[in-house]
């Protein structure tokens, strides 16, 4: 089956049905029968398909980095558990069986009475519920969930860290397909001037020197395209590797149809204001303050007395006493009088973390705004020179064609084309080049402003 039969049974089973189903398969199919057929692209005939924002959810669900980061989390929601069971009732029960050796026994004066069974069983259930502690404990619990907070802020921060760390590979991987298509368009340009050159040599038009030239440029070509291959392979593993599925893995990746820089060109104090705004690095740090705001309330009310309340019923099995089971119902305060100065010292402390945590907040806010001015240099400098090397492009191929025409008439020399194959290479080269260092300075720039890159390439 040649190329234009295979195109036209996928059309027509595209064309018998309309469902989802047939319309992925479809493509599917195209994509195996495009690898088939390319002589670019030396592996299986059925690739897996992936789109960009295909990628990043299944990132989000499979990546290892964030499974460790949302146990993690459930840890953090766990000790929020732990810290809210003082401001509970604490309730305990007792049962046991009682075996003396002599049987309780009484004097009273020459005689002797029993008070109590040599064997007995006893039951006891109690409660005890915290009335007031001056809000310690409650403010206990309340630093325990800004804790949980900074936790989930920081499981957003990894989900979107390993998305732009998938979107730069997906590009990687872009690039490096391209890369390998210019190599192998070098390799049968050049074949095809070895051809000609080998008819011209054929007829006495041009010297073996002319020939041999052409061999050694043909040979360091094809030497290009194996190395952009392998480079190829290595950014597919690496695509694997963020995926968490086997490196063997066979992908193929397709390119984003709706650039971001069409409509996102920031101003430089938009983007620090977005960035200081959005960025969960930021949103963490004054979670992590409010936590300490609250811990520094808990300690001090270690200075202060607890009330509480407690009720309990014991029994105990004895004939010989007149109530075997009593109730009883405590009211009561206690107070730490003195601690050895722990606690001054520990109000002291997070006092100085305070401190520490606000000069940290200062100095991330200052790397913040430096990594989103490097990005936005960045993407405007890789604009400028996509628009540049457009126009290299053209004018590359248009001295090829001329070149080749000249050499074809015996006019030009072999050198000459040669040399206008080897700047095509390096224009279309410049080019994709400029073109995904546009995309990862997009997606850098995005992550920069806390931009959630899942939703920015749904």
């Amino acid at each position: 089956m040649d190329r234009g039969e295979g195109e036209r049974e996928m059309i027509q089973y595209f064309h018998g049905g309309d469902s989802e189903l047939k319309r992925r398969q479809i493509i599917f199919i195209g994509v195996c029968t495009m690898v088939v057929f390319s002589s670019l692209h030396v592996r299986s005939a059925c690739a897996e398909v992936l789109t960009l924002s295909q990628g990043l959810q299944r990132v989000a669900e499979n990546n290892r980095v964030i499974k460790i980061t949302q146990q993690q989390e459930r840890i953090s929601e766990a000790d929020t558990l732990i810290a809210r069971s003082p401001l509970l009732p604490n309730v305990n029960a007792s049962a046991g069986q009682t075996f003396l050796s002599h049987q309780p026994t009484a004097i009273f004066g020459p005689q002797t009475v029993p008070t109590a069974e040599k064997s007995f069983a006893s039951y006891s259930l109690g409660i005890q519920q915290l009335v007031y502690d001056f809000e310690g404990s409650a403010s206990r619990y309340k630093a325990s969930k800004a804790i949980l907070e900074t936790k989930r802020l920081d499981t957003r921060r990894i989900r979107n860290l390993v998305s732009l760390e998938f979107s730069l590979a997906y590009f990687d991987l872009l690039e490096a397909e391209k890369l390998a298509r210019v190599a192998q368009k070098e390799v049968e340009s050049v074949s095809s001037h070895l051809r000609d050159a080998k008819t011209l040599y054929e007829n006495g038009v041009i010297t073996k020197n002319d020939l041999l030239q052409a061999e050694v440029r043909l040979s360091d070509a094809r030497q290009k395209l194996l190395n952009a291959k392998n480079l190829r392979a290595i950014n597919a593993s690496r695509l694997n590797t963020v995926l968490s599925q086997p490196l063997s893995t066979d992908i193929q990746v397709l390119d984003i149809e709706e650039s971001p820089s069409d409509h996102l060109f920031p101003d430089r104090e938009k983007a620090w204001e977005a960035a200081l705004q959005e960025r969960p690095e930021m949103r963490i740090v004054d979670e992590t303050m409010k936590s300490l705001n609250l811990e520094e309330k808990s300690m001090k009310a270690d200075f202060y007395p607890r009330f509480f309340a407690g009720a309990s019923y014991d029994y105990t099995e004895n004939r010989y006493q007149l109530h075997q089971g009593n109730a009883a119902l405590v009211l009561g305060v206690s107070m730490n009088l003195f601690s050895g100065g722990s606690t001054k010292a520990e109000v002291a402390k997070t006092e100085y973390r305070k401190v520490q945590l606000r000069e940290q907040r200062a100095r991330l806010g200052d790397e913040i705004k430096l990594e989103v001015e490097k990005n936005i240099l960045d993407l405007k400098n890789a604009q400028e020179r996509i628009n540049v090397a457009k126009d290299a492009v053209g004018q590359a191929e248009e001295n090829l064609r001329i070149n080749r025409v000249r050499y074809e008439e015996g006019v030009g020399t072999a050198t000459e084309v040669l040399d206008a194959v080897t700047l095509l290479t390096v224009a279309e080269t410049n080019y994709y080049r400029s073109l995904y260092d546009l995309r990862r300075a997009e997606s850098a720039t995005l992550y920069s402003m806390g931009k959630d890159l899942s939703e920015v390439y749904q």
